[in-house]
């Protein structure tokens, strides 16, 4: 029996909860036990930006901000024939550019 770590992150949530749907139903299809996805907490990224390059008026800044979304999922494989079709099926999903996916196995015997 081997447990795969599927980790998820990307810019838009939307994108993510649609990836992890298709995954969930793979899983469902497979008869594989599925853990999750479970929402991992957001990682914000806010970069402060000088409106005046040339340092005439009042120090005024813009604040960008970026945030990254994170999913996680844990499958539960029992034998090698699962592993490979899932492997093979999850290929085939439709992901799109903002979303990276991150997969980890690992034995629990």
């Amino acid at each position: 029996m081997s447990i795969t770590t599927i980790k998820l992150t990307g810019l838009n949530h939307e994108h993510l909860d649609k990836v992890c749907q298709g995954i969930k139903q793979i899983s469902q299809s497979t008869g594989v036990k599925l853990r999750g996805p479970i929402p991992m907490p957001t990682r914000r990224l806010i970069v402060p930006c000088r409106k005046s390059p040339d340092g005439e008026g009042s120090e005024t800044y813009d604040h960008w901000e970026m945030r990254v979304h994170k999913r996680l999922i844990e499958l539960e494989i029992n034998s090698t024939k699962d592993e490979a079709v899932l492997a093979r099926v999850v290929r085939t999903l439709d992901i799109p550019d903002t979303v990276t996916i991150e997969i980890t196995l690992r034995s629990a015997t």
